[in-house]
C-alpha cells in the first residue's frame, strides 16, 4: 500500500480480543480458562484448532509467513492488518521516517510492554494515532496477556533483550508491509491545525 494513496478514515470501531465471525474464517484464540495462565487454543467460539501454537512461540522469524498468516485468522488482528491508518498516524510515520521508526519501535515496545507490573496493562496500546499501535495490536505485541498466549512469553516476568528485539522486529515488519513507501529518512510534515476549543484524543 502506498503512503500517498492512503485514505484517512475516523471511524469508531467496536474492538474487542474476544470479537469472532468464525463465517468469515475470523476466530479468537484466547482462551477462556484462565487458571494456568494466558494461552492460545482452538478458536473459543467455534473450537476449531487452526493455528500451531507451538509452532509461532518458537519465535523463529524465518517462519514469519506462518506466524502472520496465523495471527491474520485471529479477529482483532487481522482488523489491525487491514484498517485504514488515521492522518495523525501517517504523519507521525512520515516525520520519522523508516529509520526513526526502527528506533522508535524498540522503544515502544520496552516501554509499553517491557515491564511485568505496568498498572495499565491490557489498555496501555491506543488504537489510533500511531502506525506502531497498529502495528502492535496487528502481531500481538500490545499487551502482556496478547503477548504470552500467542508468542509463548510469560507475562510474569520482564521482557529479556532478546525478547525485545523479536517483538520490535515483528512490529517493523508489519510497518514494512504496510507502508512500503516510506521514506527512510524524515519527511517534513505540516502541523494539523485543530480549530479552537478542539479535544484531542487521548
Amino acid at each position: 500500500m502506498s503512503v500517498g494513496a492512503l485514505v484517512p478514515i475516523f471511524q469508531p470501531l467496536a474492538l474487542s480480543c474476544t470479537t469472532t465471525d468464525c463465517a468469515n474464517d475470523l476466530h479468537c484464540f484466547l482462551q477462556k480458562t484462565r487458571n494456568i495462565g494466558h494461552h492460545g487454543g482452538p478458536c473459543r467460539s467455534c473450537a476449531k484448532e487452526l493455528v500451531d501454537f507451538k509452532r509461532v512461540q518458537v519465535r523463529n522469524l524465518d517462519d514469519l509467513k506462518y506466524t502472520f498468516e496465523s495471527l491474520g485468522r485471529e479477529w482483532i488482528r487481522h482488523t489491525f492488518w487491514h484498517r485504514d491508518f488515521d492522518l495523525p498516524a501517517i504523519n507521525h510515520a512520515r516525520r520519522k521516517g523508516m529509520g526513526g521508526m526502527r528506533v522508535a519501535a524498540s522503544r515502544r515496545i520496552r516501554q509499553a510492554v517491557g515491564s511485568d507490573q505496568n498498572p495499565r496493562e491490557g489498555r496501555q496500546t491506543p488504537y489510533d494515532g500511531n502506525v506502531l499501535y497498529y502495528a502492535q495490536h496487528a502481531v500481538a505485541a500490545c499487551c502482556r496477556k496478547c503477548i504470552e498466549y500467542w508468542h509463548g512469553i510469560p507475562a510474569k516476568a520482564p521482557l529479556s533483550d532478546d525478547e525485545v528485539a523479536y517483538l520490535a522486529n515483528l512490529v517493523i515488519l508489519y510497518v514494512e508491509e504496510r507502508l512500503p513507501d516510506l521514506a527512510e529518512e524524515p519527511t517534513k510534515v505540516p502541523s494539523i491545525r485543530r480549530p479552537r476549543g478542539e479535544e484531542t484524543n487521548g
